[in-house]
């Protein structure tokens, strides 16, 4: 895992967003929880950015291996089994990221405002998570604010890319076929800011 094709896309001396240590976990006190590239009871961060670049999207980040492995996620995630939302592979981005919420300048990559809807932390399934994303199906259990209960990141040959996933929740407690988390919960968990207001803040 490595950072070097996300620092390839951004100009740090423009950007706000950080350029990140080596791809290695930084140190935490001992009672927070461990990365977890395994499964069972050690937990890891993960943060859904809501980003208002040339169209809004969502993306989905989970820390495994140091990084944050990425996922565009263009309709955002859903609470019903029922949806089947395209989630996009990209580039690793660096721990320090999901902190991450402003403004990216125009000109940048990723031009726009930037949201932190969601975080919490995520536990892997059986075998871990490193071995699922290589064998392209990730069970995972969200711990967070809005997200939580069972998820599926299954890899799919859509368009001929490997980097397509779908995002599906599971049939568990917290499934909803009735509601809209996006559009009931738009909010920064963070900042309780939307991402137009921040946008307007400039």
């Amino acid at each position: 895992m490595t950072l070097k094709e996300y620092r390839r896309k951004r100009g740090f001396e423009k950007s706000p967003e950080p350029e990140g240590a080596a791809p290695e976990r930084p140190a935490r006190p001992e009672s927070a929880p461990e990365t977890a590239p395994e499964a069972g009871a050690r937990r890891a961060a993960f943060v859904v950015h809501k980003h208002k670049a040339s169209r809004l999207h969502y993306d989905l980040r989970l820390e495994i291996g140091g990084v944050l492995k990425s996922w565009a996620i263009p309709k955002g995630p859903s609470m019903d089994p029922a949806d089947k939302r395209l989630a996009v592979l990209v580039e690793d981005h660096p721990y320090e990221y999901k902190d991450f919420e402003g403004i990216i300048p125009e000109g940048e990559y990723g031009a726009g405002a930037v949201i932190i809807w969601d975080e919490g932390t995520w536990e892997a399934g059986e075998g871990g998570a490193a071995r699922a994303l290589a064998a392209g199906a990730v069970k995972v259990r969200f711990d967070g604010h809005k997200l939580k209960g069972g998820f599926r990141l299954v890899q799919t040959k859509m368009g001929g890319k490997e980097e397509n996933w779908l995002l599906i929740k599971e049939r568990d407690v917290f499934a909803d076929s009735e509601g809209d988390i996006l559009e009931d919960e738009p909010r920064s968990v963070r900042s309780g800011l939307t991402v137009e207001e921040l946008e307007e803040r400039g």
